[in-house]
């Protein structure tokens, strides 16, 4: 699924926390509710991005995408 799909399913807090802390690590229990809303993060999904020590991180395009929802513009799908 992508991520116009979950987005809407997330808590309000959740999306105002990725807006306003948009390109910085995604926290476990914020990755857990998008797994939630959406089931297990595909590999290939254009906004899955990386994981790593420091934790998950969304790609360019999704943080492009977040930053158009917070701009109230309507974002397209890269």
């Amino acid at each position: 699924m992508s991520i116009e799909h979950w987005w809407p399913k997330l808590k309000p807090s959740t999306r105002e926390w990725l807006i306003e802390n948009n390109g910085d690590a995604v926290p476990a229990e914020v990755v857990a509710e998008i797994t939630e809303a959406d089931g297990p993060i595909a590999s290939d999904a254009w906004w899955a991005g990386r994981s790593g020590h420091s934790g998950f991180y969304f790609p360019d395009e999704a943080i492009d995408w977040i930053e158009a929802v917070a701009n109230g513009e309507a974002p397209e799908r890269p």
